[in-house]
């Protein structure tokens, strides 16, 4: 029997919160865990091949190897380039 590593898969949107708490088998890839998670299932608009994902904040990639109690993050695509954004913001005070 594998020995198994707790970790836990976090997705939000501003009206959504997932947040599922499991235990996957040592040698386990970020990939793996999010689709073990159910995340996909719940938000099935998701498409996770394109997905940027991470662990506490840094960029990783879906064939990450995970360590006990890491946190596995899945997040949104921009709206808007940031550059661009604080560029019609400064006009606007202007």
């Amino acid at each position: 029997m594998a020995d198994l590593i707790a970790v836990q898969v976090c997705y939000a949107t501003p009206d959504y919160e997932f947040l599922r708490d499991l235990e996957v088998a040592a040698g386990s890839t970020l990939e793996q865990a999010v689709r073990a998670s159910g995340l996909p299932l719940e938000v099935p608009e998701m498409d996770l091949s394109g997905a940027v994902v991470g662990i506490y904040g840094k960029k990783k990639a879906l064939d990450t190897v995970l360590r006990a109690h890491d946190r596995v993050e899945v997040y949104r695509p921009l709206l808007a380039d940031p550059k661009e954004a604080r560029r019609r913001r400064a006009v606007r005070k202007t």
